[in-house]
């Protein structure tokens, strides 16, 4: 059977060795999503994504230490530039981290049945506290009364 590679092998006159790996070990290879075990799916939400949140942090942490090792060898701008860009990114996930938090506390005040936000309304100095129906009314009343 001839390879793929081999008119490339012929031309290059080299002799390379193709494995070929079985479906099995690539399926095994691919990380599983753990389904929820506890009986509280927020919480198992929550431990989830913010097991997520952490690993992507510190996935782009190690890979910005990575490429800011590369730029230093290279002295490219476009290296540099890439490391920016990962620390940017960096920085948003932290702050995703804190959102989740932020967003957490708000369904856990909702599932409780405590309002998420006390809205109250104060008015000061009110001249009129209606409709608009009844101030056209009232305007329309004192225009009479002023004619009179």
């Amino acid at each position: 059977m001839k390879k793929n590679f081999d008119s490339i092998d012929e031309a290059l006159e080299i002799e390379t060795d193709v494995k070929t790996v079985s479906k099995e070990i690539v399926k095994k290879a691919k990380r599983e999503i753990k389904k929820p075990t506890t009986t509280n799916i927020l919480d198992s939400d929550k431990v989830h994504t913010r097991n997520t949140v952490y690993e992507l942090i510190q996935l782009g942490s190690d890979a910005a230490y990575e490429m800011l090792d590369i730029a230093r060898e290279t002295q490219k701008a476009r290296d540099f530039e890439v490391v920016g860009q990962l620390l940017k990114a960096v920085g948003d996930l932290s702050d995703k981290l804190l959102d989740n938090q932020k967003k957490i506390k708000e369904i856990e005040l909702d599932f409780e049945g405590s309002p998420t936000s006390k809205v109250t309304n104060n008015t000061t100095n009110a001249l009129f506290v209606g409709s608009t129906a009844e101030l056209q009314k009232f305007l329309k009343e004192s225009l009479k009364e002023n004619k009179k």
